[in-house]
């Protein structure tokens, strides 16, 4: 049973696309040949965390690479030569949501274990109280955003449509010169008025500074590639309005960027002139002083919310403000009420009543809270909104339409310079193929089904159309199934939470982002630990091995102390159900062994408490996976289904176990001291495995195996 291994990093998506000027550096482009694999009936792929770029990250990997002697090219701002194009759409292909369009060629099924939960349940993750008075809320656009600016329609039939721009003189601009639909497929096109936006933003910090609140703005700028940095720009502008009112030549000739989030304009700023500079810094000081305050990421540094596009994404930054008690970190690194703008209203309602059930009914409960699962609808790049080649910014005043091949207007919307402009396609394969799981897993579990549409919103009245279609395709006798929109299905998942029991969310691509963030965090502490599994439409398995949201920071510790907090236990747990399916596939006796005695292994690792801890001198990610191999070897060498197997691990488990006190030690000794990796984007792979492996006793008897 080969494994291979294919390198899906940033890194890795940097290089791929620049093989005809990197010479003998070049890379294969292994996310290509991945993405037709997982089309096959025998694909079978874990898929680790993978790093949605921002622009700020994207240079960031491209400044390392070069520094290592890859003959990379500048990323051109604004490019103006057609070479400098090309080159920005090379580089852009492998920014945001770059890798999860190319392998999810199914829908998602994504739920803690039983292991998990247990464990959670017997030791629950730590939960602030919610203060009386709370004054914590989320800011919503009431109108011109995308969710009351969209349009939806069902081709009928395949058809060619084109995008384009007409200027009130009637010049035609294309946008994007053809577009395949396919009969049965959901198309959508909205956009977000710059106008409103702005509006509405400067009212938010005007209420924050009245109610005495943090101001935090709450985006996606890494998976929404297109749409969310230039929403989070605007927001930048308008926080620091004063400054950009007085000093905006300034700062567009130092070349700050505000929808690279107001750090890059802080290092534009540094390095100007003394007296540009001092006069700058002055009224930024200004600004914070007169409030409102701001949520902050990293308050010792006096890294703001506003500082990094990709520091406070959505999925990852509201459900510890839940945790929290409703609060973010001040300025003095202290818990406050805060304010969290959310300009879409499309999803924002969720959190907002996870709040106010927070604030009515007293902080939730991980020792006897019930679950929300996730069946997702993500296949075949569904509902991919604000991060591909249909998402625009508006440069002039119009009306943007949607044509067919016999010239007529689909669909049309009156735009103005600044405005957002988006479109995506749903296809009628990938929702009948999401119908049929949701039904599977409300048979499997008795769970009640909710499906999370809104029958006032565009996109969700195609989709409830199909869904009550699809639906009669299948037995429910004896289920419970339900269309729900977002807040009353958050309402009912929390009325059922605190009574224990579990609600299946059928979702669509964004909200399953969201809630397999929200409730796994709030639930067990962590959304890392949760088993993705997507049944590929074509009969492979690609699964997933939890979110990587706070790897980041756990490789910043491990690089000054020498010690890594990350959670290995979804990539053990996606290797089991690998395992599982390779077995069931391929009736495989030793794949389903191997599959069986890995879960026995994780179960006893979390029992046996041998997650990593938080500090220097406790169990790290290292004494982890050690922990777990020994448990695995130990479950192989008892097992009696497959005898070649068990006398294969009795010597390798005898070994370890004899060696226990010593690996342990050897582990907690290598903690401490830095780590230098030879890059942050791409590693140096020699030096990597000495900082991974630093028990010569374990490495001994693994390179025997």
């Amino acid at each position: 049973m080969p494994v291979e291994t294919r390198d899906i990093s940033l890194a890795g998506r940097v290089l791929a696309p620049f093989s005809d000027v990197l010479g003998e550096k070049a890379v294969p482009d292994d996310l290509a040949e991945l993405g037709q694999l997982v089309k096959t009936p025998e694909a079978n792929v874990i898929k680790l965390p993978n790093v949605s770029a921002s622009v700020p990250q994207l240079k960031a990997c491209i400044a390392e690479l070069r520094s290592s002697g890859y003959p990379l090219p500048d990323y051109p701002d604004e490019p103006k030569t057609d070479q400098e194009r090309e080159t920005r759409a090379r580089y852009d292909r492998a920014k945001g949501s770059a890798v999860n369009p190319v392998l999810r060629e199914g829908n998602s099924d994504r739920r803690a274990p039983r292991s998990v939960k247990d464990f959670a349940r017997a030791n629950p993750p730590r939960m602030k109280p919610w203060p009386q008075g709370s004054k914590t809320h989320v800011a919503t656009m009431g109108s011109g955003d995308f969710r009351s600016n969209e349009k939806s329609l069902t081709a009928a039939e395949p058809t060619t449509v084109r995008i384009e721009h007409v200027a009130p003189d009637g010049t035609v601009t294309p946008l994007k010169a053809s577009l395949e639909l396919q009969a049965g497929e959901v198309f959508d096109a909205t956009f977000m008025s710059r106008r409103s936006l702005v509006e509405f933003l400067r009212e938010q910090v005007e209420d924050a500074r009245r109610q005495g609140v943090l101001f935090s703005i709450h985006l996606k700028a890494t998976m929404m590639k297109v749409s969310d940095p230039i929403i989070f720009g605007h927001a930048v502008r308008v926080f620091f309005e004063e400054v950009f009112a007085k000093h905006g030549a300034v700062l567009t000739q130092a070349g700050a960027n505000p929808n690279d989030g107001f750090g890059d304009v802080l290092s534009k700023i540094a390095k100007l002139p003394e007296e540009q500079r001092g006069a700058i810094e002055a009224d930024v000081r200004a600004v914070y002083e007169r409030g409102p305050g701001i949520a902050m990421v990293n308050s010792d540094k006096g890294i703001t919310n506003l500082h990094v596009p990709s520091d406070v994404i959505v999925d990852a930054s509201m459900p510890p403000l839940v945790r929290d008690g409703g609060g973010m970190w001040n300025a003095e690194g202290k818990l406050q009420d805060t304010k969290a703008v959310i300009p879409d209203s499309s999803y924002a309602p969720v959190y907002q009543a996870v709040i106010e059930d927070c604030q009515a009914n007293g902080q939730l409960d991980p020792a006897t809270m019930g679950s929300v699962p996730n069946v997702g609808l993500m296949a075949m790049k569904a509902e991919e909104y604000g991060s591909h080649d249909k998402t625009f910014e508006i440069h002039a005043e119009g009306v943007v339409r949607v044509v067919d091949a016999a010239g007529s207007s689909l669909m049309e919307h009156r735009v103005e310079t600044g405005d957002i402009w988006r479109a995506c396609q749903t296809k009628d394969a990938a929702i009948r193929d999401w119908v049929k799981l949701a039904v599977n897993r409300a048979r499997a579990t008795g769970s009640p089904a909710v499906f999370w549409l809104d029958r006032t919103r565009a996109h969700d009245a195609e989709l409830i159309q199909k869904v009550e279609r699809y639906l009669g395709e299948h037995d429910t006798t004896g289920l419970q199934i339900e269309i729900m929109a977002p807040a009353e299905a958050t309402r009912y998942s929390l009325e059922r939470i605190r009574r224990g029991e579990d609600t299946i969310s059928v979702t669509g691509n964004v909200l399953r982002d969201y809630l397999t963030d929200l409730f796994p965090i709030l639930e067990i502490g962590t959304s890392a630990r949760m088993l993705s599994i997507v049944p590929l439409l074509n009969g492979g398995g690609l699964f997933e091995t939890g979110a990587g949201g706070s790897a980041p920071k756990h490789v910043q510790q491990f690089e000054e102390e020498g010690y890594l907090r990350w959670d290995s236990l979804g990539e053990y747990m996606a290797l089991a159900a690998s395992l599982q399916h390779l077995g069931e596939q391929f009736d495989n006796a030793g794949a389903r062994v191997l599959a069986e005695t890995l879960d026995t292994a994780t179960a006893r690792y979390l029992t046996e408490g041998r997650e990593p801890a938080r500090k220097v001198g406790q169990i790290d990610n290292r004494g982890s996976t050690f922990y777990l191999t020994l448990y695995w070897a130990q479950a192989l060498a008892a097992q009696q289904a497959d005898a070649a197997l068990a006398e294969r691990f009795r010597p390798i488990a005898e070994e370890m176990t004899a060696s226990e006190s010593t690996i342990a030690a050897e582990l907690i000794g290598a903690q401490g001291s830095p780590q230098e990796l030879g890059g942050y984007y791409m590693p140096d792979p020699e030096r990597t495995a000495a900082a991974m492996r630093p028990s010569e006793t374990l490495n001994r008897i693994i390179d025997a195996i």
